[in-house]
């Protein structure tokens, strides 16, 4: 049986519901701490949880990508191994340069919202889109352009970056995995559609060669249909964030 370690920094408070989501698909999941990488290299992948990694201290993400753990994930993840990170852990994977991993430096930021009503912290569901136009370890359960309902909940969740040829790169290496979108799945850059000001509606990015994630959204928190606002159930016992996990499990078969 595959098994996945959920990375807790201080700070980390979806580690419980990460697990659960992934215990779920079949697959083992265990706790692990920032602090113990003795039997890391065991696990078959890597998910970083959400929360506020040494509080978010200078900037999101930044303190806990400078772990020695993280060390260890990077060079696990360049030899082919599962690597997700939600929310904080996308910010975490941003921070360290696994993600976008267009060259070996940190190329982007989650910066903070832009939202007209809200200033900071934000929490809702959005609509995002399947858009890239390969399979990757994240969408094998998804058809082409598949929408999926999911939450947000952060305040620095807007993907930018000063290289002006990165979107460029990005688009032509077809990472951006995950984008916001409409009930229809047209892009717009204006709230609500687009909830925080990403650049080009960015919601995941995926790496070149398909094995690690960095998404804002919370697949974890859209694993049940219990957990789906009843505006959008769709009478299945799992909900839609739980598609991710099962492509995961797939793709390490």
């Amino acid at each position: 049986m595959r098994k996945l370690a959920v990375i807790m920094f201080p700070g980390t408070n979806c580690e419980n519901e990460t697990v659960r989501a992934v215990k779920a698909t079949g697959m083992i999941a265990d706790k692990i701490r920032w602090n113990d990488t003795s039997k890391l290299k065991e696990y078959d992948g890597y998910v970083i949880a959400g929360g506020w990694s040494y509080e978010d201290r200078i900037r999101a993400g930044v303190i806990a990508a400078k772990d020695k753990i993280m060390d260890t994930i990077k060079e696990e993840a360049s030899s082919g191994k599962i690597v997700l990170g939600i929310c904080n852990g996308c910010q975490v994977l941003a921070e360290t340069g696994i993600i976008p991993a267009v060259q070996d430096r940190i190329e982007i930021a989650l910066a903070p919202n832009i939202n007209p009503y809200v200033s900071g912290f934000y929490c809702t569901w959005v609509n995002v889109k399947n858009s890239v136009k390969r399979k990757t370890a994240f969408n094998l359960t998804m058809e082409p352009d598949e929408i999926i309902k999911i939450p947000i909940a952060h305040g620095e969740g807007r993907f930018t970056t000063k290289d002006q040829n990165l979107v460029p790169q990005l688009l032509q290496h077809d990472q951006l995995q995950f984008r916001y979108c409409d009930s229809a799945g047209n892009f717009a850059n204006n709230f609500p559609i687009n909830p925080n000001g990403s650049m080009i509606n960015i919601a995941g990015i995926v790496n070149k060669e398909g094995n690690v994630l960095a998404m804002m959204p919370h697949p974890e928190r859209a694993a049940w249909q219990r957990q789906v606002p009843e505006e959008h159930k769709d009478g299945e016992l799992a909900g839609p964030g739980r598609k991710i996990f099962e492509s995961i499990k797939r793709y390490l078969k």
